[in-house]
């Protein structure tokens, strides 16, 4: 698996995960608010397998495209979700490609960070859990403080007596 990135080394700064799901994308929003108020570099990461990454532009029925093809599918997919949570422009975004374990990946990547966030929920998993397995362990395994964003947290409070 040569040229494929299978760890990443963050040094300061907020990391968040991001797998592609609504809540990965509004943990991103929050965690950028929060490093561009904070003065600090945001890392957003995104650990992939085959089965978790797009099809990358050379695939084709017969033909299983190099790792590092599904590599550049999952990065063009992660700078379109950083360019579409419309960040500060003065914020600097270091978007991270690991082929490894979510979780894993996170953890071993939050051993340099101020800070970790992840989303409640992700792509996969049961519906009417409060945690998904990746925030879960994140929670419980990484070496820096962590920060657990729940879909529409970053909405305004509906006034009292409304639903």
């Amino acid at each position: 698996m040569a040229g494929v990135t299978e760890t990443v080394t963050v040094d300061g700064g907020v990391l968040v995960g991001h797998d592609g799901s609504r809540c990965a994308q509004d943990a991103l929003v929050w965690a950028g608010g929060l490093a561009a108020r904070a003065g600090l570099d945001l890392h957003v990461l995104r650990a992939w397998g085959m089965t978790s990454a797009p099809r990358p532009a050379s695939w084709q029925p017969g033909y299983v495209p190099p790792l590092t093809d599904f590599e550049q599918a999952v990065r063009a997919e992660l700078e379109a979700c950083v360019a579409a949570a419309t960040l500060d422009p003065s914020l600097r975004v270091r978007p991270h490609v690991v082929h490894r374990p979510p979780a894993k990946a996170l953890i071993a990547a939050a051993d340099g960070a101020h800070l970790l966030v992840v989303g409640a929920r992700g792509g996969g998993g049961f519906s009417g859990l409060l945690l998904g397995s990746v925030s879960d362990q994140c929670v419980h395994h990484a070496p820096c403080p962590v920060t657990v964003v729940r879909t529409g947290a970053g909405r305004p409070l509906p006034a009292a007596g409304q639903n």
